[in-house]
């Protein structure tokens, strides 16, 4: 069995994306904070004591896109040009959907699902204050488009 991130002797190698064409690509990833209902109210309300929870997680999951492969060794560096975090407060805690876009030789699905880890770790740090119990639950790519493989859709998503 041949391995694409180990080379012949067994070690860790980024795969060579260098001879393939950049195309559009895109990924869309998911997850959730699920939080206590008190919490979802001081959300709702814009009253938790840290501040604008949202507004950070935003920031928190764009910035987190865009540094991706300073945090998984293997990623390579592409140009993300662009990445939308969404949030959406529903009774039981926030929905977290991030879009990256980009013009490149790779996808961009590890840069998806890290935006909304970090805006998910994002609104923990942010309520951890007012609701310990909170916690991420079903992070995962929901669809790409773009590259060799062509689109792909999550079912049910």
């Amino acid at each position: 069995m041949t391995f694409t991130h180990l080379d012949s002797s067994g070690h860790a190698r980024m795969v060579d994306v260098t001879e393939k064409q950049p195309t559009v690509r895109a990924a869309t990833a998911r997850g959730f904070v699920r939080c206590a209902a008190d919490t979802v109210a001081l959300l709702r309300d814009g009253t938790v004591p840290k501040g604008d929870v949202l507004a950070v997680a935003r920031i928190a999951g764009i910035q987190a896109a865009k540094r991706t492969p300073e945090l998984l060794p293997l990623a390579h560096v592409i140009g993300v040009h662009g990445a939308v975090v969404d949030l959406q407060i529903d009774d039981d805690g926030v929905a977290v959907e991030a879009t990256v876009r980009t013009a490149d030789r790779t996808g961009v699905e590890m840069e998806a699902l890290t935006a909304v880890s970090v805006a998910a770790l994002s609104i923990i740090d942010m309520i951890k204050g007012v609701d310990r119990s909170a916690s991420i639950e079903h992070l995962r790519i929901v669809a790409k488009e773009g590259g060799r493989s062509g689109s792909w859709q999550r079912p049910g998503e």
